[in-house]
């Protein structure tokens, strides 16, 4: 099914209906968007137990660090 099939199928739900699927589609991005920031947080701590994490309060360090 492809996406143009199922935005035709999503117009000719009743309101009530198209509704439902707002409230699930914002639940499955913040589910994805949650897991995404849980992923980056695993990586976070691996980095950081292997000691490639860099820490400073300098702006100007910060920005040496960002341009690396």
């Amino acid at each position: 099914m492809s996406f143009s099939d199922v935005v035709e199928a999503i117009k000719s739900l009743s309101i009530e209906e198209k509704q439902e699927i707002q409230l699930l589609l914002k639940q499955y991005l913040r589910e994805e968007r949650r897991e995404e920031i849980y992923e980056n947080f695993k990586t976070a701590q691996v980095e950081e137990q292997s000691r490639k994490l860099k820490f400073s309060s300098n702006i100007e360090e910060l920005r040496q660090l960002i341009e690396e």
